[in-house]
């Protein structure tokens, strides 16, 4: 029995001794006092991380809809412009094709 010694066995005791005591510990009644106290810490927590995650959210949503808001704003004003350069043509504003014979001043003559 050269593998039997009794450093072994008293090490192998002591363990079961400590394991044993610990679970006594572990099963009582302040310990799951504590236990109960650290899991309802935690429920606080999460509780805390969660509103916060939500609150992120709701501000996303408002920055993604003012982004849209932006885009479709620059969209329109890009749009005006692009019609406006369609009139910035020198041919669109010859006073040639204009005839202005039919204008008595400011006001417009009837030529009935």
């Amino acid at each position: 029995m050269s593998w039997f010694t009794w450093k072994k066995a008293g090490i192998f005791a002591g363990g079961v001794l400590f394991g044993s005591a610990g679970l006594k510990v572990l099963a009582g009644r302040d310990a799951k006092r504590v236990y109960t106290h650290c899991v309802a810490a935690g429920l606080r927590a999460k509780d805390s991380a969660m509103d916060a995650v939500t609150n992120i959210q709701e501000n996303f949503e408002d920055i993604v809809e003012e982004a849209k808001l932006i885009n479709e704003e620059r969209e329109l004003e890009e749009e005006f412009w692009d019609d406006f350069d369609e009139f910035d043509d020198e041919d669109f504003w010859d006073d040639e094709e204009c005839d202005c014979s039919e204008y008595d001043g400011e006001e417009a003559v009837d030529k009935k």
